[in-house]
């Protein structure tokens, strides 16, 4: 079987570093990683340097700009990185035609829908870093062909930060916890989006477009951190709050549950429930600290 080139980027985040603990299940792929510092994104100079040094049948670009809050005042940092550099990497990658898998985010929804997204519904972000990533969409579809956009929502795993592990510190530090409970959606472990990405990249059947991934289920963050709680046995009141109560600089949809049925249907999927991929995830980060 000929070894496939494969270029991660963002290999030091959460979704690089699922996809690089599972890698050598895949012999058929010789892997490369990319760190902030390998691979700049600000740069668009040196990015292009390295695509055209080394040259990669698929590129699965993880790395983005994800600082939600902080984007709404670093709006042109925010498209540079997660629009125009996508969309240069889209570009550069269509000359050899080369694959390339961008990953986006839910935040592309506006949260008004009442049932599970699609991939076609309506798109209308309430922020600037929904628009950017959306921007990015936009480019990448346009400047190659061969592209797949998986979309996915509340990525948490035992490495880098996110909710899961900023509960657990919170949870030990404080004796209660106030968590927003009107907006829904569905946590999603990276290490089940890797898997994922493993299968587009083993599997015969190439179609490029969009695509949902999340874990099945819905939560709101407060039932997440209930479940966390309940999972680990943390000692600490978890109080629900509406989003009023919370404000943040950038605003959040309040529905981005994704519909994943195309995905399930054209991969074979079975994608687990959310609790399962957790409890999973949790004894993860345990035996991590251990």
């Amino acid at each position: 079987m000929p070894s496939y080139r494969v270029a991660v980027s963002g290999g030091d985040g959460q979704l690089g570093n699922e996809i690089a603990k599972i890698a050598n299940e895949s012999p058929g792929f010789q892997f490369t990683f990319l760190s902030r510092k390998d691979f700049p994104l600000e740069n668009f100079d040196s990015i292009t340097n390295w695509l055209n040094q080394n040259p990669a049948d698929i590129f699965i670009h993880c790395a983005a700009y994800t600082a939600v809050d902080k984007a709404e005042t670093e709006k042109e940092k925010a498209f540079r990185i997660n629009a125009e550099a996508p969309g240069l990497i889209a570009a550069s990658l269509a000359k050899t035609n080369s694959r390339l898998i961008y990953i986006s985010t839910d935040y592309v929804f506006d949260g008004t829908s009442s049932s599970p997204l699609k991939e076609d519904a309506f798109t209308s972000p309430l922020n600037i870093y929904g628009a950017s990533k959306l921007e990015g969409e936009r480019l990448v579809r346009r400047n190659n062909p061969l592209t797949q956009i998986i979309r996915t929502s509340w990525l948490y795993s035992e490495f880098g930060n996110n909710f899961v592990k900023t509960m657990l510190r919170l949870m030990k530090e404080k004796h209660s916890l106030n968590i927003v409970n009107d907006q829904k959606g569905s946590p999603t472990y990276a290490g089940d989006l890797a898997r994922v990405i493993m299968k587009f990249l083993e599997t015969d059947h190439f179609q490029p477009g969009i695509f949902h991934f999340s874990n099945a289920g819905e939560a709101t963050w407060y039932e997440f951190a209930l479940e966390i709680k309940k999972l680990t046995g943390i000692n600490c009141d978890i109080l629900p709050i509406p989003t009023s109560e919370f404000p943040t600089p950038a605003k959040r949809p309040a529905y981005s549950l994704l519909d994943c049925s195309k995905i399930k249907k054209e991969y074979d999927l079975i994608i687990p429930d959310w609790q399962t991929s957790l409890a999973y995830c949790l004894q993860e980060i345990i035996k991590r600290e251990m």
